[in-house]
C-alpha cells in the first residue's frame, strides 16, 4: 500500500470513529439519598400517649392530596396534639405512613410519619 493511500485510510477511519463516538453521551451516575424508612423523633417517654383525637377530615384541596392524620407529639414534659392536614405526595406512587408511638424499653418512642413508596 502506498504511503499516501495508507494515510488516507487512517484519516478516514479516524474521522468515522470520531463521528461514531460524538453521538455517545456519558451521563454521570445519579446519587439518590433517601431518608431512613423511619426515625424516632423523641427520647424514651415514660408516659404513654393519650388516645388519638378524632379529627374532621374535609374535602381535599386538590386531586391527589392525602390526609396526614394528627398525632401526639412530646414537647417539654407533656404530650401535645399536632393536628392533621392535607398534603401532596412528593412523588407519584408514594403513600403516607402515619406517626406511631412504639413501646420501647422502659417507655414509649414516637416513630416519625413519612412518605413511602407503595
Amino acid at each position: 500500500m502506498r504511503p499516501a493511500l495508507k494515510l488516507t485510510a487512517v484519516l478516514t477511519l479516524a474521522c468515522a470513529l470520531g463521528a461514531a463516538l460524538a453521538g455517545c453521551v456519558v451521563e454521570p451516575a445519579r446519587v439518590v439519598v433517601r431518608p431512613p424508612r423511619y426515625a424516632f423523633i423523641t427520647p424514651i417517654v415514660v408516659t404513654a400517649p393519650p388516645a388519638p383525637i378524632v379529627e374532621t377530615v374535609g374535602i381535599a384541596p386538590q386531586p391527589g392530596y392525602v390526609w396526614v392524620s394528627g398525632y401526639w407529639n412530646w414537647v417539654g414534659e407533656r404530650h401535645v396534639w399536632v393536628g392533621g392536614h392535607w398534603d401532596a405526595p412528593p412523588y407519584p406512587g408514594y403513600r403516607w405512613v402515619p406517626h406511631t408511638w412504639v413501646r420501647h424499653e422502659e417507655g414509649w418512642r414516637l416513630r416519625e410519619g413519612h412518605w413511602d413508596r407503595r
